[in-house]
């Protein structure tokens, strides 16, 4: 008569105790694996929540404890702790310690000029200026590759850009104007055929609009006059493109600069 040993009913047995715990056990650390997983998304959503109230709110204004918005928000301590860190980075809310304390909305600097306007920035204001500096040091580059390489197409979507910047003049919606105007230098950007110069005029364009909140005007100065002005500047830049006039689209350019530089503490337009 044969035994259990005998037969291998033993082993077998043994083994499927032994694939039953991995299989256990693999579904115990599921739940862990999937929490690491979706933390930072967590974090993001918490954090675009309080971004969300710090935007409602007044300057300076107490969004609350950080229990409190932890458990508004239904995370985790280390979860909350990075979102925290993430509001920070980007200039969102403040952090004072003791009694009154917690997250208050943080206060919006307006730093860098555009003319008659400001470009009111986040916390990363060294960034944007840094990167605007760079963005109109290689302006010159790209309107040498337009002068040699754009096309009727080209042109006729620079017009098209123009128009777009017309009627924010017409409005005279300063945000509308500044952002219709970093279009028409991107479209210029892309006539080129380096790409390396394209991708880094895109990366620099990107890093200003990121971090820029909004547009505001000066009071006591006359932004719809300053605007008009600018946007016949860049008509004419156009025509010197699509007439092919080198000389005329380099003065054109350094006049863009200058008289930006003139009136601002860093150009941006």
């Amino acid at each position: 008569m044969a035994t259990a040993q005998g037969d291998g009913t033993a082993p077998r047995q043994a083994g499927v105790r032994e694939g039953r715990a991995a299989s256990a056990i693999r579904r115990a650390r599921v739940p862990a694996d999937a929490e690491r997983s979706t933390a930072p998304r967590r974090a993001e959503a918490a954090a675009d929540r309080i971004a969300a109230l710090a935007g409602a709110a007044e300057a300076g204004a107490r969004l609350g404890t950080k229990d409190e918005l932890r458990t508004m928000c239904q995370v985790s301590v280390g979860t909350f702790n990075e979102a925290l860190r993430l509001l920070q980075s980007r200039g969102v809310v403040t952090v004072r310690p003791g009694p009154g304390g917690g997250l208050f909305a943080a206060e919006q600097s307006p730093m860098v000029r555009l003319g008659n306007s400001v470009l009111a920035l986040d916390a990363r204001q060294t960034d944007v200026a840094d990167a605007v500096r760079i963005r109109d040091a290689i302006d010159p580059l790209l309107i040498e590759d337009a002068l040699w390489h754009a096309s009727p197409a080209d042109i006729a979507d620079l017009r098209r850009q123009l128009d777009v910047m017309r009627l924010a003049a017409e409005a005279a919606d300063p945000d509308a104007f500044v952002r219709a105007n970093w279009g028409l230098h991107a479209r210029i950007a892309a006539i080129s055929p380096n790409p390396l110069l394209r991708s880094l005029y895109d990366s620099l364009l990107e890093i200003i609009e990121s971090h820029t909140l909004s547009v505001l005007p000066i009071s006591g100065l006359s932004l719809p006059d300053y605007i008009h002005e600018r946007h016949a500047l860049h008509v004419s830049l156009v025509d010197a493109l699509d007439a092919r006039d080198r000389g005329r689209a380099i003065e054109l350019t350094r006049a863009h600069n200058t008289s930006v530089n003139r009136q601002s503490e860093h150009p941006t337009s």
